[in-house]
């Protein structure tokens, strides 16, 4: 998830990596708190960074204690998140606004009424075998794709038991070819090339379709972790936070640490990795095209705030993709279990919610006009800056302490040997890159403004005619919607602080207490 990039995301709330992730452990001397951002993963992703061997070679198992809530928190997040991607996708629809118009006048709603605004095509409609088929053959084309084209062969951080797994991976070129493929369909048949017809006519049974994969492969690694033995020459781990004893726990937050399967012809694949980023985080921007498509076969253009919407996110997910062995030392890789969190963050949350925006404006477009464009580019690059320019801050410090660049900065001494920086960009807050990272997330939603909108049918004509009502009422009503990205990713920033927090106090100790003194803010200066 990320993990969103925990994922993916419920990237650790479910769910997206740093375009510059160090490969080599820092000496002792310059080393800062070990819990960094990856920038660029997933949503599912936005994940944190272990430099390379520093958690993952001891072999003692740390005891882990519940998170999320327990049991009672991983059974609500793994059936309610499901129905929170179907609320999304009814409530906000082309049969007769978003939200459905009766939400907004809850004394007359009645059941039957909100069935037939959200298109509600029964629990029968909700899943077809075209879509199921469909899926199928995307996983196995990025199977396919994983095996024959060229790629990077890494190996990962050490494991508790000893040694390292190795890893296969090429994302980035097996997205190039399927978007390549896709263009090219676009280019003989124009919108209606029909991957983004199907995309569009399909959309519930799709969603439904990744959902149950995620279940499947939840019980399946579930299952299978049970058959790992200690000191396994395959050098299969449990996950220390995954072996609480509660089924339902285990089966949410993952037992086995990087399960792997061996299918013939292909080797052996490593799920989580495979899943991190593959299916889910390319499926995310073929939505977005989809819906772009939608949009130009209907209106006949396609708008600066589609094309704004898609450019930020494509950028994103394929610096991430690029950046695939990053992943290596996230948190999700060298710590978290692979189970229903991860699989469902990377195959149905991540996709189905982080393309909201542009599934939003395929139905209603907005102009945003070069002003608009400009200040929500200017938030974008502001919220850059201020994450690239911390992180490199901090890379240069581990890096090199005499850099003429930062070798002004102050710093405190640990027990440890570790210096923890007190100012520059991390005497502003001790966690200032989320910061950016929240802002450029902004992005995303700002190009729908105040949304909400309602469907006539026009008496005259009988299309279907989409307006914010005759005086605006349907103005902002959407908010919760399309600008539901930026509130799930304060979140899932607050809950990886809260995380990087304990981890660094635990390492620290009273060093930590007296950089918090001295630093005591932890995201955003003078708030919090």
């Amino acid at each position: 998830m990320l993990r969103t990039p925990d994922v993916a995301g419920l990237g650790n709330v479910l769910g997206v990596p740093e375009r510059a992730v160090r490969a080599s452990d820092p000496s002792a001397s310059s080393r800062l708190c070990s819990v960094e951002v990856v920038p660029f993963l997933p949503l599912h992703l936005h994940l944190i960074v272990l430099p390379l061997g520093q958690y993952s070679m001891s072999k003692k198992v740390e005891k882990h204690g519940y998170e999320f809530g327990g049991p009672l928190g991983a059974a609500l997040i793994s059936f309610g998140l499901p129905i929170g991607c179907y609320a999304f996708a009814l409530v906000c629809n082309d049969v007769s606004g978003c939200p459905a118009p009766s939400l907004l006048h809850p004394t007359t709603l009645n059941l039957d009424k909100l069935k037939q605004e959200t298109g509600w095509p029964g629990f029968s409609g909700l899943i077809n075998t075209q879509a199921v088929v469909a899926t199928l053959g995307y996983y196995f084309l990025s199977l396919v794709l994983n095996f024959v084209l060229p790629a990077q062969e890494v190996e990962g951080t050490e494991l508790r038991g000893g040694g390292r797994l190795k890893y296969r991976f090429n994302a980035f070129y097996s997205a190039l070819f399927i978007v390549s493929i896709a263009a090219a369909g676009t280019f003989v048949q124009g919108p209606e090339f029909p991957l983004w017809t199907f995309i569009n006519n399909n959309y519930l049974a799709l969603l439904t379709t990744n959902i149950l994969i995620s279940y499947a492969l939840a019980t399946y690694v579930y299952i299978s972790s049970f058959s790992v033995k200690p000191n396994d020459p395959s050098k299969r781990e449990l996950a220390a936070g995954g072996v609480t004893g509660n089924i339902m726990y285990d089966w949410f937050i993952g037992r086995e640490l990087n399960p792997r399967v061996k299918i013939p012809l292909f080797g052996e694949i490593d799920i989580k990795s495979w899943m991190e980023l593959r299916p889910g985080m390319l499926g995310w921007i073929i939505l977005d095209l989809a819906f772009a498509a939608h949009q130009y076969a209907t209106y006949g253009k396609i708008t600066d705030s589609m094309i704004l919407v898609i450019a930020t996110q494509t950028i994103y997910v394929f610096d991430a993709l690029y950046m695939e062995p990053a992943i290596l030392t996230t948190i999700d890789i060298t710590t978290d279990g692979f189970g229903f969190m991860l699989a469902f963050g990377d195959l149905a949350w991540v996709p189905f919610t982080y393309s909201i925006q542009a599934r939003y404006l395929s139905i209603h477009p907005i102009e945003l006009g070069p002003i608009g464009v400009a200040a929500i580019i200017g938030v974008q690059l502001s919220g850059y800056y201020i994450f690239r320019a911390s992180n490199n801050e901090k890379n240069m410090f581990r890096t090199n302490p005499e850099d003429p660049r930062v070798k002004h900065l102050t710093y405190i001494q640990t027990s440890r040997g570790s210096r923890l920086i007190t100012s520059g960009w991390w005497g502003r807050a001790r966690h200032i890159n989320y910061l950016g990272d929240w802002l450029m997330s902004w992005a995303y939603c700002l190009p729908t403004l105040l949304p909400g909108y309602v469907i006539h049918t026009s008496i005259l004509t009988g299309e279907k005619v989409v307006t914010q009502g005759s005086n605006g009422e349907m103005m902002g009503w959407a908010i919760p919607i399309t600008y539901f990205y930026m509130l799930y990713f304060a979140i899932l920033l607050i809950h990886r602080e809260g995380r990087d927090e304990e981890k660094c106090r635990k390492k620290y100790g009273k060093d930590w207490e007296k950089y918090c003194k001295q630093v005591p803010w932890r995201i955003v200066p003078g708030i919090y």
